[in-house]
């Protein structure tokens, strides 16, 4: 990866193109392989490798991905990588218009979709994961009253909480550790609400 900091994505043409359904399929497979060719990818996401080319073309024109430093067998493999250790997208880029408030609003619930059927599919097949990792997993809902600073102090802490996680199980993959690990998905949400 290029940088080892979250990329904050403030324009609004970089958010219409990650906000295509198959574009964040691929950003997410691509980070979680860490690098991977349009062929791999095209497996996982069960596409065609033509069309998954041209949408990783599409997420490498914005600078959300880029070419990897890694030659296919034949040497006309292109290899992708994530452009940085993550995205963020924050309201306050977004608000100052309308078309961009909407289209903010649009991407994080496809987002939110997303997660959303990754976890259905996790609880449907959820009987066919070892006993080990049916007790490791969790779902928990908090309620809280908190004030906006309390919420934001608490959202950075639990985002260095999980890097720190995430960090260390790749250093243990990359020392030869990688027994028994699966790729595990963390959706963490804290918002205001009214009853």
């Amino acid at each position: 990866m290029a940088s080892d900091a979250s990329r904050r994505v403030s324009d609004l043409g970089t958010l219409k193109a990650f906000g295509h359904p198959l574009r964040m399929k691929l950003y997410r497979a691509l980070y979680i392989a860490r690098q991977a060719t349009a062929s791999q990818l095209a497996e996982q996401v069960d596409e065609a490798v033509s069309l998954v080319s041209y949408h990783l073309r599409k997420l490498a024109d914005h600078g959300l991905i880029e070419e990897a430093d890694r030659q296919g067998r034949d040497g006309r493999e292109r290899w992708w990588q994530a452009a940085s250790e993550g995205l963020t997208f924050h309201d306050e880029d977004f608000s100052d218009a309308p078309e961009k408030a909407a289209t903010h609003s649009a991407v994080t619930r496809l987002s939110f979709d997303q997660h959303v059927e990754m976890y259905r599919r996790h609880l449907d097949a959820n009987r066919t994961w070892p006993a080990e990792w049916r007790r490791a997993a969790f779902s928990s809902e908090f309620l809280a009253r908190l004030t906006a600073d309390e919420l934001a102090a608490l959202a950075s802490e639990m985002n260095d909480l999980i890097k720190r996680y995430e960090q260390q199980g790749r250093t243990r993959e990359e020392a030869g550790d990688s027994e028994n690990r699966e790729n595990v998905a963390l959706h963490v949400y804290g918002f205001p609400f009214r009853t």
